[in-house]
């Protein structure tokens, strides 16, 4: 009988004998070693090894019977049967041959290390149910960490296996329809990698909100990873473009910063359970990445061939050994939530009113939910909580599974989108907001509260009950559209997301609204800042020092971060074409931004002042403008982006139209090189009155019918005074339409509409497709309705 196999002697075809997860470390160490991918040495005791422990101590009978008809709802009944069980456990010995095969299996491989140098080991558990495809066992069993000595180890075994019968273990079996006799444990005895004084966290090889699956994402956080996958910590978090890193180019799309307030490190007890501990982080090392750009790249091609390897997403738990400096994979997984969902149907929450929002964090699950506030400080609480409730949580511990599956909505004080708050609440198909801070302090026992999870990554939790409704979309039903239907996208964080609606690209994003959410500092400002500016205002730039922190200096933050925006959207579109608009703010909007009222006029009426082109050749703008070329620069040329295209607003005169087009060629975005289309907002009178000879510049219009209709009809579109006479399918408007749409067609060039018009009008969209255009570019809210009532319309081109 074998009791005891090295990871060295271990793949995928002998997860019935030591489980999913060494199973799978077996299979990484014999077969992706070769491809660079590092996996720290072990061993496993076997499944057979398992039930020999439980035959030869007479407990197997014993916990049929404590499991008999246990009704795992009634959380009293559960916690009595799960620690009566487990006691029995503990006091039972193990086999002499088992133990015999360990202390073997541990000098084996304690004595490949040097001399004096004390290992300290994980001790994990590997069921035989566990890690499959169709469920995931996160975190349902115990780990000890840096645990030092064969004594120990032993100890820790026998631990390993009473946790078999964890009040959580025994209900997530129950839920997911596995009988107790037939799931057996191995127990996984791993070296250490030292991200005690590293860095760690999970990787998973595709989006986990969207299913996006040409990005890896990686959360990363000081000190070992338990950390990060318990929530305790809020992470840094990365998005790694997979074609950008197959070809060799820097592949960065995203970066966030986390707060990483806490790390776990090591302690001197050798007493499981205590052997390791939390120690606050430093705040020079808070404001900092936890991992360069380098090592991010380096993980994501671990995961992209792991999950080659494997043939399916893959989830992933690895450690930066803080001694060695190299990058280990721990563990690897099937994901178990994302890949599950049924193809060719995109369900879209939609929110119909708000409310005071109460609290705020990271989304979870993009679902809402609603229902009454459960605030819980420990597992004695969990008998008082009600089907339908919130489910409110400094952490939410995986001991609490059994209720978590009644909850409407979760809430967390802390954690990530990794931890198993998160993973648990996608599994269950439950909206969650974790990181919110003080959630358990601002939200009341009994109250009513939205929880929505729908609108990007920023989780929210509004008061009230508030209405919403389910809307589903069999995509795989969608007739042919008779012209382009492109999106408008604004912000990157939902880019994934929009992207597996029907689409063929993006006809607008806005550079401004990546600016205000992402970088929330005035270009100018930053500027001064490089530059030593003596007049820059000393407290504004205190506040600046502090956000760009995690960057080499101002022009870094604001050109990395730009770039973060315009990369992630153009990749999640990709190959289809992105539109990005060249920066739209107006003086009153840039006075907002961080820094923005020392270096904007005041002006009567900015919706026709300082912007657009005129602002680009504009001596007080054109460094901060030439920042904005920067980083468009970077996404499209360095990391191979060639699917961005740019456009121009606000383009008053030929000789404007002139002068940008030879400014962003200075800038290294010239025309027609590397395939570089430029088109020109159509939104002003002349624009259409004269759009033959703006053509000349440019390779074609898009058109901007909601300042069109503005300087047409001669109305502020701001004034709610006049907002009653707004309408793009004024006559005089749809003249300008036909005219710039005609002279397009004449020349052969691009023409489409990216304005609120035909998002709002389907008649007006049913009127431009008339017309000849060639797309419409639309909210993504309005992309499946306008579809299909566009797929209803023939064709009639004017002649």
């Amino acid at each position: 009988m074998v009791h005891v196999l090295p990871f060295t002697e271990i793949d995928l075809s002998d997860l019935e004998e030591v489980g999913g997860k060494n199973a799978s470390l077996g299979e990484l160490i014999g077969n992706l070693s070769s491809a660079g991918v590092q996996v720290p040495g072990g061993f496993a005791t076997t499944a057979t090894a398992f039930r020999e422990f439980l035959a030869a101590s007479g407990l197997q009978a014993r916990i049929e019977e404590a499991l008999a008809g246990l009704d795992t709802a009634d959380v009293g009944a559960l916690a009595a049967a799960g620690a009566r069980i487990r006691s029995l456990v503990r006091a039972a010995p193990l086999p002499a041959a088992l133990e015999k095969a360990i202390r073997t299996a541990y000098q084996e491989l304690a004595g490949t290390q040097p001399a004096g140098v004390e290992v300290s080991w994980a001790v994990r558990s590997s069921a035989t149910a566990e890690d499959l495809p169709d469920a995931s066992f996160a975190g349902q069993q115990e780990t000890y960490l840096n645990v030092r000595g064969v004594e120990n180890v032993l100890a820790a075994v026998k631990d390993v296996f009473a946790s078999l019968y964890n009040d959580r273990a025994i209900a997530y079996r129950v839920h997911h329809g596995f009988a107790h006799a037939e799931v057996a444990l191995s127990v996984g005895v791993q070296k250490m990698v030292r991200s005690d004084v590293g860095a760690s966290g999970v990787m998973f090889t595709m989006d986990t909100e969207s299913g996006f699956t040409d990005a890896v994402f990686i959360t990363s956080s000081y000190g070992l990873g338990e950390a990060v996958v318990q929530g305790a910590v809020n992470p840094d978090e990365f998005y790694v473009h997979k074609p950008a890193l197959a070809a060799g180019r820097p592949a960065v799309l995203k970066r966030g910063l986390g707060a990483k307030a806490l790390q776990m490190t090591y302690t001197d007890s050798r007493e499981l359970g205590e052997t390791v501990g939390f120690a606050p982080v430093a705040p020079e090392q808070r404001a900092r990445f936890s991992l360069t750009d380098a090592q991010v790249e380096q993980l994501a091609r671990y995961g992209v061939a792991i999950e080659a390897h494997y043939g399916r997403p893959m989830d992933i738990e690895w450690g930066l050994d803080g001694t060695d400096g190299r990058l280990y994979v721990l563990q690897a997984r099937p994901e178990t939530v994302v890949s599950r969902r049924a193809g060719g149907t995109v369900a879209r929450y939609r929110l119909h009113e708000t409310a005071r929002v109460l609290a705020e964090g990271r989304a979870i699950g993009q679902r809402i939910g609603a229902g009454q506030v459960r605030v819980l400080s420990s597992i004695g609480q969990m008998a008082s909580f009600q089907d339908g409730d919130v489910l409110v949580a400094s952490m939410t511990d995986p001991d609490w599974e059994p209720i978590m599956k009644k909850a409407a909505a979760i809430v967390t004080d802390r954690g990530g989108r990794t931890c198993h708050a998160a993973i648990i609440a996608r599994e269950l198909g439950i909206p969650a907001v974790v990181g919110a801070g003080n959630a358990t302090e601002v939200l009341a026992e009994g109250d009513p509260v939205t929880v929505s999870c729908a609108a990007g990554e920023a989780g929210l939790v509004y008061d009230g009950l508030l209405d919403y409704t389910v809307e589903e979309t069999a995509l795989g039903s969608m007739p042919e559209a008779p012209l382009k239907v492109m999106m408008n996208v604004g912000t990157p964080e939902q880019a994934f997301a929009f992207a597996a609606l029907p689409h063929h690209g993006v006809g607008l994003a806005r550079l401004e609204f990546i600016i205000n959410r992402q970088i929330g500092v005035h270009p100018l400002a930053l500027l001064a800042l490089e530059h030593g500016t003596p007049d820059l205002d000393p407290g504004v730039a205190d506040r600046i020092r502090e956000r760009i922190a995690a960057y080499d200096g101002p022009r870094d933050f604001y050109v990395k971060r730009l770039a973060e925006g315009i990369a992630t959207i153009a990749a999640a579109f990709a190959p289809e074409p992105v539109i990005i608009r060249l920066s739209d703010f107006k003086s009153n909007e840039y006075a907002n931004l961080l820094g923005g009222p020392q270096f904007e006029p005041e002006e009567e009426n900015p919706m026709i002042g300082f912007r657009g082109a005129s602002r680009y050749l504009s001596e007080e703008f054109r460094a901060a403008f030439e920042l904005e070329c920067e980083a468009i620069r970077y996404a499209r040329t360095t990391m191979g982006l060639s699917n961005i295209k740019l456009m121009v607003p606000f383009v008053r005169t030929l000789t404007e139209a002139r002068g940008v087009i030879e400014l962003l060629a200075a800038n290294g975005l010239e025309r027609g090189v590397e395939g570089l289309e430029i088109v020109m907002m159509c939104e002003l009178p002349a624009n259409a009155l004269l759009a033959d000879e703006f053509l000349d510049h440019f390779d074609g219009f898009s058109i901007g019918s909601n300042d069109l209709t503005q300087l047409t009809l001669g109305l502020d579109r701001d004034s709610a005074l006049v907002a009653g006479s707004f309408d793009e399918r004024n006559p005089a408007v749809k003249k300008l339409l036909a005219l710039a749409i005609s002279a397009c067609k004449n020349r052969g060039k691009y023409v489409g509409i990216c304005g609120q018009g035909p998002s709002d009008h389907p008649d007006l969209a049913a009127w431009l497709l008339e017309q000849g255009i060639d797309s419409v570019s639309l909210n993504p809210d309005a992309v499946v309705d306008t579809w299909l009532a566009l797929a209803r319309t023939p064709a009639q081109p004017s002649v």
